[in-house]
């Protein structure tokens, strides 16, 4: 691996990076990524900064570089089956896409039936609730179990902090949110990408779980944008772990939950992740960018924001 755990822990201290930069234009979003408008393209900057419980929890080094390069990795290998927003990557930090109206829905794929929420599909089917998401699901699944083919759980787009709206596909129609050709479009596309993804996470050992893709109009055409595939998009298990029956994290939900062990859920002052344990995090999020893209993580030259000024200015 390029970046030992020593390199990990001497980041620490200068991991949370917030990238103001006011030159290149007006800043649309910020909580952990920077994404500026400019000249009508976006400009989107992944910082190290976590969020849990629609709130910024602190940082994970490298965590910026990993996700900007897994996701323009996985943008390249899934433009055959639908159109991205990806105009150029300047930086390890940086992409650069083209301006997109977001359609207001996000498309979750599923496939497993899992999770603890109010909202998740497992915890739907488990309270007996008939056709959850306008889905018909076999009788007798257990937490956990395949799902025999992936399904679409949409969801209206995410806004101040309000987010897993119950939705069928029917709805999405029937209130006017996409139209019914491009939705089905959207349906297909979110598909074809999904089962890509499920390939290519058995090759490194890894399950695809489920995933949250964002779609947008380019130039009235179909575009994959945001992110794709990356442990903060994405749910992964070690294969091994869930053949043993116990799925273990590769995402994400690592972090989260060590913070739901330390008794913490979102309301009051965060504890604080202990240095060992931040890298431990990193570590993971390096490990499966290797995995999958079968490259080496090679982390960019600090201090980031100067770097990313000479980048694009």
């Amino acid at each position: 691996m390029a970046t030992s755990l020593s390199e990990i822990r001497s980041a620490i201290p200068d991991a949370l990076l917030r990238t103001d930069i006011p030159e290149l234009g007006k800043r649309i979003e910020g909580k952990v990524r920077d994404i500026y408008l400019q000249d009508g393209q976006r400009v989107l900057i992944t910082t190290d900064r976590v969020s849990a419980f629609d709130q910024v929890l602190g940082a994970i080094p490298f965590k910026g570089q990993v996700l900007n390069q897994l996701s323009a990795w996985w943008f390249g290998q899934t433009e055959s089956i639908v159109a991205n927003h990806v105009t150029s990557v300047p930086d390890p930090n940086v992409t650069i896409g083209a301006e997109a109206a977001a359609l207001p829905v996000e498309v979750i794929v599923r496939g497993y039936i899992t999770g603890v929420t109010s909202t998740s599909l497992w915890t739907l089917y488990e309270q007996g609730v008939d056709r959850p998401y306008g889905l018909d699901l076999p009788a007798g699944l257990s937490k956990d179990d395949a799902l025999p083919e992936p399904v679409i759980t949409p969801t209206t787009k995410a806004t101040g902090g309000a987010h897993d709206e119950r939705l069928t596909s029917a709805e999405v129609v029937e209130r006017g949110l996409v139209a019914p050709a491009l939705w089905e479009e959207v349906q297909q596309a979110a598909l074809g990408v999904f089962r890509l993804g499920q390939r290519v996470a058995a090759t490194a050992g890894l399950i695809l779980v489920d995933t949250k893709y964002e779609f947008g109009l380019i130039d009235g055409k179909l575009a994959l944008i945001d992110e794709v595939h990356t442990p903060d998009s994405s749910r992964y298990w070690i294969a091994d772990t869930y053949a043993a029956g116990n799925p273990q994290n590769y995402d994400k939900e690592f972090l989260r939950l060590w913070f739901v062990e330390q008794g913490y859920r979102g309301d009051g002052p965060a504890p604080q992740m202990p240095d060992e344990f931040v890298a431990q995090v990193a570590q993971r999020y390096i490990d499966a960018f290797e995995r999958l893209t079968g490259d080496t993580f090679e982390p960019g030259e600090q201090p980031v924001a100067t770097r990313i000024r000479k980048a694009l200015l």
